[in-house]
């Protein structure tokens, strides 16, 4: 479940490139350096479905095409039976970046190409460090060193968007607003996931099972001795709400943790689920309920059980983070505000 909803942040260089975080990725797998994100390429002999032909068209956002082969890039992080899924991701993903750059573009936002070609003139001697040849590294990916130019070239663009927003003081004023986001905080919680054709129905579906919860738990209440004393009546309570929520995600969730009552793992404020539902759960109390969250999944009814504190952060020590998590924020925003008008079309998987 935690994977399902995890939503991994990325490092300046690798925030819109999924193709360059796995050569970064190979490269550090010899090197010891870690980097992000953390797709690999496939190990070698692992049986790999052939690559679609350079002309294919997977997706095109406001008429500029996503090739078959970036998708099938992408793909290499996952083995091959996890293809037909994790497919719709990628693309996601990959139309995301697109959109993202669109709108660098627009803003010209340059990149001297001294800038693109230091930077693989780099990754190339990263390579000859490491032992591997730069070429077959190339050629595992499916991609051309003109091709990696121009990744690096995103790339580059977004970092210098980056740098501009994200001023010392800036930064300092988000860490300081949100402080659960780096100290280390931590939810336990449980949820039920619903599909629905839109947010009228995603709300009432929610809502309705909120309600069903809520009228087990009040009649369950009945039964307690009203002389019962608080901590008695909360310890029922809590125990009604539990049981109420766990047969109602087993019976109507959509995800695979229905078959544990909805159960999820402990989790972080930042790095471990999507953002609305992290936002949302963190604002709960212990067994406090949530109304309906939407999220690329679906939408949630959630159920926080209980949450560990963190420790207090100092701004110098997680300056790194802070950034990267409003990097992401960043581009969250500008999506939200263009993919919506944006002119996608999605064109039949190879």
């Amino acid at each position: 479940m935690k994977k399902l909803l995890a939503k991994k942040l990325f490092s300046a260089i690798g925030s819109t490139l999924l193709v360059l975080g796995a050569f970064v990725s190979a490269l550090a797998q010899t090197s010891g350096t870690k980097h992000q994100p953390e797709p690999v390429p496939p190990p070698a002999g692992l049986q790999l479905p052939p690559p679609p032909p350079a002309t294919a068209i997977a997706a095109t956002v406001n008429g500029q095409p996503i090739p078959e082969l970036s998708v099938y890039r992408g793909l290499l992080r996952e083995p091959p039976k996890n293809w037909p899924t994790a497919r719709k991701e990628v693309l996601n993903y990959l139309i995301d970046n697109v959109l993202v750059d669109q709108y660098l573009i627009q803003l010209k936002i340059t990149v001297d190409p001294k800038e693109v070609e230091e930077r693989f003139q780099q990754i190339k001697e990263e390579a000859k460090k490491s032992g591997q040849n730069f070429a077959e590294l190339l050629a595992k990916l499916q991609i051309t060193e003109d091709g990696l130019r121009q990744e690096l070239h995103g790339a580059l663009r977004w970092d210098k968007f980056v740098l501009r927003q994200a001023t010392d003081k800036v930064l300092l004023d988000y860490f300081q607003k949100n402080p659960a986001m780096f100290d280390g905080s931590q939810v336990l919680a449980r949820h039920i996931l619903v599909t629905a054709k839109d947010d009228a129905e995603g709300q009432a579906k929610i809502a309705a099972l909120k309600k069903a919860i809520l009228d087990q738990v009040a009649a369950a209440m009945a039964s307690v001795p009203a002389t019962a004393d608080k901590a008695a009546q909360e310890k029922e309570r809590a125990a009604a709400l539990l049981k109420a929520f766990a047969a109602a995600a087993e019976k109507e969730s959509a995800c695979s943790s229905a078959k544990q009552g909805g159960a999820i793992p402990w989790f972080a404020r930042v790095g471990d689920m999507v953002e609305p539902f992290a936002r949302a759960a963190f604002a709960l109390q212990p067994y406090q309920l949530s109304d309906a969250v939407k999220t690329e999944f679906g939408y949630h009814l959630i159920l926080a059980l209980d949450r560990k504190p963190g420790r207090e952060a100092k701004f110098e020590e997680v300056k790194p983070f802070v950034q990267e998590v409003y990097a992401e924020r960043l581009r969250e925003a500008i999506l939200a505000a263009y993919k919506p008008r944006a002119k996608i079309e999605i064109h039949a998987g190879k």
